[in-house]
């Protein structure tokens, strides 16, 4: 196999890592699979930028139940020296293919062994081929603090995934792994360093990423966790992957994982990060779960909001509480009233709000919009 075959296989395999990329539309994701060294990310300062994605190696020792790599699996196994993976980026860089570098890694040898390559690898490209573009780097189980530090010199954005929602639910789904041991401990390791590197180094975003379902997990397990690495360890975002059995590991047999159910985790996290809704504001059902066919922010304002707010005199907050209006819009309507009184719904529908949504919890000077029921909310 010569090194073109290899990258593209290691391409390929990098769209099964279980290392979720930031989510993408439809379209984004059928380019995934077209073109697989070419997926999207949201860079904060540059907007969308393509990416290669890619893995050192494809080998791995770990027995994770639910993984394609999984040891003793029959599938074919590619490894990419540091300097072949550093000048096929470049190559790539330099056609305009890609501009920038996600790069994760089965495990070999152990963790450190597997951070070295990866390291070696960003080095090579930010070193001799002068590359200052963005480069996110996966943490490999069991990495030492050292390497840890030098990825955080070398990466934009670093993943450090848990895996399991906490140290009960892990062993059942990747049983070589320690939640709080290896996997837990960087997240806040890399949190505390931020404040003592250089100056002119710029810290890395991290993330973290959930398999959802086949360790029998609720809703709200996943949550409290993500939650507090929200609050205690700066955490950018956690990604939850709907569980897909894939045949020939262990959990072949396991159940798929409801895309719907991801979808509504997605939801209830936006509210913990970007609406001011607390844990406990989380509309869970006694199982721990939330309700599959209703989005969880609606199922909260019909059973908390039953005195419509009027909307020229809520708090940013309260504003933030009514379906239909986002942060943005709720900046633009507390901006847009200083003008004068918001009376119609026309108003509302220049600012962002979904009219149809928001007119059962609201008024406007006094009055309720008409509005159609909704049979069911998404």
């Amino acid at each position: 196999m010569d090194i073109h075959q290899k990258v593209e296989t290691l391409e390929k395999a990098a769209v099964l890592d279980c290392e979720g990329p930031p989510r993408m539309t439809r379209a984004e994701r059928k380019a995934q699979f077209i073109e697989h060294s070419r997926v999207t990310v949201t860079h904060p300062q540059r907007g969308k930028i393509p990416v290669m994605r890619t893995m050192q190696t494809s080998a791995c020792e770990k027995n994770c139940h639910y993984c394609p790599f999984q040891a003793g699996r029959n599938y074919q196994r590619v490894t990419l020296k540091p300097e072949e993976l550093a000048s096929a980026f470049d190559q790539m860089q330099q056609k305009k293919l890609v501009d920038g570098l996600f790069l994760s890694s089965g495990i070999i040898g152990g963790g450190v062994k597997a951070m070295d390559k990866m390291l070696d690898t960003v080095d090579i490209i930010r070193r001799q081929y002068q590359y200052a573009g963005y480069i996110h780097l996966k943490i490999m189980p069991g990495a030492e603090t050292t390497q840890i530090e030098q990825a955080m010199r070398l990466a934009d954005r670093l993943s450090i995934n848990l895996e399991g929602a906490n140290e009960q639910r892990l062993p059942l789904l990747a049983p070589k792994k320690d939640f709080s041991q290896e996997l837990l401990p960087p997240v806040y390791w890399v949190h505390h360093r931020r404040a003592s590197l250089e100056p002119w180094v710029r810290p890395p975003s991290v993330t973290t990423q959930f398999v959802v379902g086949p360790a029998n997990e609720t809703d709200q397990e996943l949550l409290t966790t993500a939650n507090q690495l929200y609050r205690e360890a700066g955490l950018a975002r956690a990604y939850y992957s709907a569980f897909s059995p894939i045949r020939g590991t262990t959990f072949e047999d396991k159940r798929k994982t409801d895309p719907l159910r991801e979808h509504r985790l997605y939801q209830a996290d936006w509210l913990l990060r970007f609406y001011d809704f607390t844990l406990d504001d989380l509309p869970f059902d006694a199982r721990g779960h939330l309700t599959l066919n209703r989005d969880p922010k609606l199922v909260w304002a019909e059973t908390h909001l039953h005195q419509p707010l009027e909307i020229n005199r809520a708090t940013r907050t309260e504003l933030l509480r009514i379906p239909g209006v986002g942060p943005k819009t709720a900046d633009a309507i507390m901006t847009a009233r200083r003008t004068g009184p918001l009376r119609d719904t026309q108003q509302l529908k220049k600012l962002g709000v979904q009219v149809d949504r928001a007119a059962p919890f609201i008024l406007m000077s006094g009055r309720q919009p008409s509005y159609q029921l909704r049979l069911l909310d998404t």
